[in-house]
């Protein structure tokens, strides 16, 4: 969808993105490239600007910010919460090409003291917020991360157990201020879907899904090429 809009003049730009269904207008605009964005947040209305920020992913809002006119961006952290506005912030602070600045801070993060029962009521009732609940990160109190449990390990697994007993506590993470390319590379090697990030203390602190791996390696062989070309 977004690539059929980029066909579209301005003025129909606008008038097509009002007719995406709710559910999908997020997901459109996150793939859109900026010069769209740009037109979009000018034109949007406070209320449009306010729903669409509630959908996007909290990766994605970063991204857009990266990119975007000061006034813009201004504008932008006047619509959102103060939490987000702090996050936002937060994750704006993380030097460039670091895993800090393409991480999400969505993610289902469980206790191991929980059952599978448990667990499974509250990837119900937090995970349609998540950028992913395939992959389910155990925390301590402290945020400590302590291990991983897959949605699938949860299918299979009897409602009484605790996961304590059933997650894999050998759990591959990267640091905030790792290179991004090299944690890209990671997922070539290990095959994940998602990658937890963790803080100098081994805190949870957000996530990195494959999709942003995707990107980060398309980016990174662009600039291989360029560089090759002497461009």
């Amino acid at each position: 969808i977004a690539s059929l809009l980029s066909k579209l003049d301005d003025k129909e730009l606008a008038l097509a993105f009002r007719l995406i269904p709710k559910d999908k207008a997020a997901e459109v605009f996150s793939n859109m490239d900026t010069s769209m964005q740009t037109y979009l947040v000018t034109m949007f209305t406070e209320k449009e600007l306010k729903e669409l920020l509630d959908d996007l992913y909290m990766d994605d809002t970063v991204d857009m910010l990266e990119e975007l006119p000061a006034n813009l961006v201004k504008r932008i952290l006047a619509t959102v919460s103060a939490s987000d506005r702090s996050m936002i912030n937060q994750l704006l602070n993380y030097p460039e090409d670091s895993a800090g600045s393409i991480m999400t801070t969505e993610y289902v993060d469980l206790r191991e003291e929980m059952t599978v029962g448990q667990a499974m009521a509250h990837i119900k009732k937090t995970g349609i917020h998540k950028e992913t609940i395939y992959t389910c990160y155990v925390t301590e109190n402290n945020r400590k991360l302590v291990g991983m449990v897959s949605l699938r390990t949860l299918l299979f697994s009897e409602d009484e157990d605790v996961l304590e007993n059933i997650m894999e506590s050998n759990v591959i993470s990267v640091n905030t201020l790792e290179d991004q390319e090299s944690v890209a590379q990671m997922f070539t090697k290990y095959d994940f879907a998602a990658l937890p990030v963790v803080d100098q203390e081994n805190r949870l602190v957000g996530i990195i899904t494959v999709d942003d791996a995707i990107d980060v390696l398309q980016e990174e062989t662009t600039e291989d090429f360029e560089k090759m070309a002497g461009m």
